[in-house]
C-alpha cells in the first residue's frame, strides 16, 4: 500500500472523503523523531489494507498543521468518516498505533 503526500490542496479528497479511514502522519525533514516512526508507519501501511495512510510534512503544510492543532511532531491523526477520531503524539510502538486503528 502506498503511503499519499497530503496537501492543502488533496487534503479535502485524500483524507476528509476518503472511503476508508486514514491515518495522517504530521512530520518534518529535521525532526529525529519522525525518522524513527516512519519505518513504523510504513510497515503498517503495508500490513492494513483497511486503511488509507498519508503524511503531512509540516513545513511545507502549516495550515493543515494548524487545523489539527499540531504543535509537536511527529503527531498522528486518525480520522474516520471525515472526522476526527484519534491523535497520538510522539514516537510510540507498533503495538500503540495498531490500537489507535482498532
Amino acid at each position: 500500500m502506498s503511503i499519499v503526500t497530503a496537501t492543502k490542496e488533496n487534503f479535502q479528497k485524500e483524507v476528509i472523503e476518503s472511503d476508508r479511514p486514514v491515518l495522517v502522519d504530521f512530520w518534518a525533514d529535521w525532526c529525529g523523531p519522525c525518522r524513527m516512526l516512519s519505518p513504523i508507519v510504513d510497515e503498517i501501511a503495508s500490513e492494513r489494507a483497511d486503511y488509507k495512510f498519508c503524511k503531512v510534512n509540516v513545513d511545507e503544510q502549516p495550515e493543515l498543521a494548524a487545523a489539527f492543532h499540531v504543535s509537536s511532531i511527529p503527531t498522528l491523526v486518525v480520522i474516520k468518516n471525515g472526522k476526527l477520531a484519534n491523535t497520538s503524539v510522539g514516537v510510540r510502538p507498533k503495538a500503540e498505533i495498531l490500537a489507535m486503528l482498532g
